[in-house]
């Protein structure tokens, strides 16, 4: 068994350290820079956390928009664009719409989750 941290309880580690430790000490432009990389390393624990369930989800939203088997995310996005493109797909096809807005929430929770808007996304 391996018993190394995880690459979730390092980051962790390393935003503990900047947040506690690092940026309380700092002025001016170094504080600014330890603000970013907390944000970045939050960001990146977001990605961790959510992204998994919601490029599944999007992938099985995807494959029954195109009618599609593909498993690979980057090529059924090319192929839902190529289609709304083409002019078959449209808002009033069934699931669309439902399928942007959550992609765009699954989007914004790991991006920007303090996002006002999000929060009333999310609720309608």
């Amino acid at each position: 068994m391996h018993d190394a941290p995880s690459a979730k309880e390092l980051i962790e580690a390393v935003k503990a350290f900047i947040d506690q430790t690092a940026a309380p000490q700092l002025t001016g432009h170094a504080a600014f820079h330890a603000r970013v990389a907390s944000n970045a390393l939050a960001t990146v624990l977001r990605e961790l956390e959510i992204r998994p369930e919601a490029e599944a989800a999007e992938i099985s939203r995807l494959q029954a928009l195109l009618g599609s088997a593909k498993s690979d995310p980057e090529l059924l996005n090319r192929q839902l664009c190529t289609e709304i493109q083409a002019g078959r797909l449209d808002l009033a096809t069934p699931g669309l719409l439902t399928h942007l807005k959550s992609t765009t929430i699954a989007q914004l929770s790991v991006d920007q989750p303090g996002y006002s808007g999000l929060r009333t996304a999310v609720r309608s």
